[in-house]
């Protein structure tokens, strides 16, 4: 049975991600860390509080576990990373330095997420290839590249054992974002239900993949457990699930609630970040070395997030 840590797990990822391994692997063989207490993960399973940066803290907690898996979900997102560039990259490199080598030194299987904001400069926006130009514009993206290209160097160079995806946008009904480019996509639920209408950050027409949040579990999972020797990339995986624009997601959104209505005031960073990210992504290599394939579409998606939210909002 695998012993699995996982690094950042109070975020929006972590946070659900957790609960999801447990349930596979047993809750306890799955260590949740974090920088503070997570009472929620805490009280089902084993916890430690972890600062990423601090390195060998770290290892002692892989050490007393006998972790031989390790999720890095550690990152500060594009928008927020805007704001401090120097923390963002101080923090994100840090973590993954930090994991990569506590992977090496102990033999640990490593899965660190990249997203779409690793992409930028002159490429493909429309089925955006999974080999391509990659000069992101934020230090988020900077940070995602570099994290890809330095865990493909642990395993050639080390034989670590180091897997990624391209996260789209996630959403939630669970955890809220935290200053990332698409939580439009979100909060857009939540202002559907509590006030009927929702003003977009982002311009009507700017497509960006998006994915729910039980198919990025999944995808990561699936990732992890693959046969090694299919594999032909391994950082970082393009998966796909959908592709919208704010008036598309709006439309989805009135067809279950139809007076819900949506305006605009843009905001150009947030904005310009996201017309440098792909429209669409082709996940053919993900579908074709380990079997990716999305279960949810925008309109099953909606569905189910509205319903998730009037019972939070209920209780």
């Amino acid at each position: 049975m695998k012993r699995i840590l996982v690094l950042g797990a109070g975020g929006q990822i972590g946070s659900e991600l957790v609960p999801y391994l447990r349930e596979i692997y047993g809750a306890s063989n799955v260590v949740a860390t974090d920088v503070k207490q997570c009472d929620a993960l805490s009280a089902a399973g084993p916890f430690e509080i972890i600062d990423a940066l601090d390195a060998d803290g770290y290892a002692a907690v892989v050490d007393k576990y006998k972790i031989d898996a390790i999720y890095n979900l550690v990152a500060l997102l594009s928008a927020t990373g805007e704001k401090n560039p120097q923390l963002a990259m101080r923090i994100n490199m840090g973590a993954l330095q930090n994991s990569l080598e506590i992977a090496r030194e102990k033999g640990c299987s490593l899965f660190t997420p990249s997203s779409i904001g690793a992409f930028g400069g002159e490429f493909p926006r429309d089925n955006t290839p999974q080999d391509t130009v990659m000069q992101p514009n934020t230090i988020y993206g900077v940070c995602k590249v570099a994290g890809e290209l330095l865990s493909n160097y642990y395993h050639t160079r080390f034989g670590v054992d180091t897997r990624s995806v391209r996260f789209p946008g996630i959403i939630s009904n669970v955890t809220l974002p935290g200053g990332g480019t698409t939580d439009y996509a979100v909060e857009i639920y939540y202002e559907a239900v509590r006030t009927g209408r929702f003003t977009c950050p982002i311009s009507h027409d700017v497509y960006m993949d998006m994915m729910y949040m039980p198919d990025a579990l999944r995808a990561a999972v699936e990732l992890m457990e693959a046969d090694p020797s299919k594999l032909k990339h391994r950082n970082s995986f393009n998966i796909a699930s959908m592709s919208f624009t704010p008036e598309i997601i709006a439309e989805a959104v009135r067809r279950q609630v139809p007076s819900f209505t949506m305006d605009y005031d843009v905001e150009p960073v947030k904005d310009a970040i996201a017309r440098s990210w792909p429209n669409k992504l082709d996940d053919s290599c993900a579908r074709e070395e380990w079997g990716w394939k999305p279960q949810w579409d925008l309109d099953s998606m909606t569905r189910d997030m509205l319903a998730a939210v009037r019972r939070k909002m209920d209780k």
